[in-house]
């Protein structure tokens, strides 16, 4: 069974798999590095209601599935996630700010696929289950 999360006006199931990965992939997130990492991604994600499935810290990378609210872009939540932590760590550990002295512990890229409950051609079997006889039907494709 899904477990659906309310906000004001909606009812929602979104998800989504981001990984990212150190600047040159340099195996820094180790030890106390890895888990301040992991300790700052899980405060951001609750500073913004967003909820941690599940998660990793590689060496020279980050997995991450989160469950964002509708209002949240993507691209927004990894630029908020890479951002905040980059510059924490950069400020906590100094041989981070000496061997990323542009102040980018992250590459410039990330990976992000969206994770559902239902494949796209079972949503269209439902739609077409809805139809009434009678009804205006529009379909995109011709």
């Amino acid at each position: 069974m899904v477990d659906y999360q309310t906000g004001g006006h909606s009812v929602y199931d979104i998800k989504y798999h981001f990984v990212w990965v150190t600047k040159y992939r340099y195996h820094e997130l180790v030890g106390e590095v890895a888990a301040r990492a992991r300790e700052i991604i899980r405060q951001c994600c609750f500073s913004r209601g967003i909820t941690i499935v599940k998660g990793s810290v590689g060496k020279d990378h980050i997995h991450l599935l989160v469950s964002c609210p509708p209002t949240m872009a993507p691209s927004k939540v990894i630029q908020y996630l890479k951002g905040r932590s980059s510059r924490m760590l950069q400020d906590e550990f100094s041989h981070l700010k000496k061997r990323y002295w542009g102040q980018h512990l992250w590459a410039r890229g990330y990976f992000c696929a969206t994770v559902g409950a239902v494949n796209e051609e079972t949503i269209r079997r439902y739609i077409e289950g809805q139809q009434v006889e009678g009804d205006d039907v529009f379909d995109i494709e011709e």
